[in-house]
């Protein structure tokens, strides 16, 4: 199988296009004929040696994609051959070929396709688990959404305005909030021409809003926090501008508010069944006709590079997708 290997932590323009054997299924595994995969910003991260954790070299990146089951281990229960899957790995999703627990699969649905399906499951899961779990949003607070126009920024819009939020978006330009906007953002903030914080009090009427979801950080973490309301909950899900910032802690105090932590994967991890129940509601969501994954991007996995120059240069809106077709 054609496959894209990191053989040294290095930037994504080093990765080598090989042949490489199938992968062997285990016992609970899957093996997957990928259709596509998501790319995202942990994958930029992951073949730099710059993530949470090192996989070993060489390995294949990519932790999402979507396929069809070609082979079942044993002891597999819940998915079949020929079963339509989306699917999370931790690593080895840029490749024609996968395995992964059959608890980290779920059922394509009706309404996407094999492109949409690929860039949803981390985005999508970890918007709904920071919406859901972390964040406990209610039906008429106001959510501020950091980074509004990326893949992740997108989904949380969707999500949250399906889970009856007001939603503000906050992004660079004028043209990303646009497309933020057309994915359902109540209201906007261009925070390179306007002050975060006196704009989302101006919108709020000086209460501020009740919930922020940063996979940002950087310079206007602060700012925003600066802007949440009593008893707020801050969302820290990533640190896309590089900076991580450093938030005094008097200002939870001050406002009642909570910084929370959002690492999606982690949590699929230990708690599988929650995130099998997450995603089914979301499915449920999109066939209900909610909303509709947004894919802006796809490349054949021949054209990589462009691919992550996208995610790198911060030019991507919505989801940036490899195809194996």
């Amino acid at each position: 199988m054609k496959a894209l290997v990191c053989n040294e932590f290095a930037p994504p323009e080093q990765l080598d296009l090989e042949e490489r054997p199938r992968p062997e299924v285990g016992r609970g595994e899957i093996l997957i004929d990928v259709k596509a995969s998501g790319v995202n910003f942990p994958d930029l991260l992951t073949v730099q040696g710059k993530y949470q954790f090192k996989p070993p070299l060489p390995f294949v990146p990519g932790a999402e994609v979507s396929g069809v089951v070609s082979a079942v281990g044993e002891g597999v229960s819940t998915r079949a051959v020929g079963d339509k899957v989306i699917a999370t790995v931790p690593f080895g999703g840029f490749a024609e070929q996968c395995v992964t627990s059959e608890y980290m699969s779920f059922p394509l649905g009706e309404s996407m396709s094999f492109e949409q399906a690929a860039g949803f499951a981390i985005t999508y899961g970890t918007s709904y688990y920071a919406l859901k779990q972390q964040a406990k949003i209610q039906p008429g607070e106001t959510l501020l959404v950091m980074g509004a126009a990326g893949g992740v920024g997108i989904a949380t819009i969707q999500i949250a305005k399906a889970m009856g939020a007001t939603v503000i978006a906050a992004a660079s330009s004028e043209e990303k909030l646009d497309f933020a906007c057309e994915a359902g953002a109540d209201l906007r903030i261009n925070y390179s021409t306007e002050d975060l914080k006196e704009q989302v009090k101006a919108l709020t009427k000086g209460k501020g809003v009740d919930v922020i979801y940063d996979p940002v950080g950087g310079d206007f973490s602060e700012q925003a926090f600066r802007a949440i309301a009593w008893d707020g909950r801050f969302l820290v899900v990533g640190f896309a501008s590089g900076p991580i910032p450093k938030i005094p802690l008097n200002l939870c105090l001050l406002k009642g508010a909570s910084i929370v932590g959002v690492w999606w994967g982690t949590w699929a991890t230990k708690f599988p069944r929650e995130s099998q129940k997450n995603f089914q509601e979301l499915i449920a969501m999109i066939d209900d006709g909610k909303f509709s994954p947004l894919v802006t991007e796809v490349y054949p996995l021949d054209d990589y590079k462009a691919a992550f120059s996208s995610i790198s240069e911060r030019r991507a809106k919505g989801k940036v997708i490899l195809s194996m077709a």
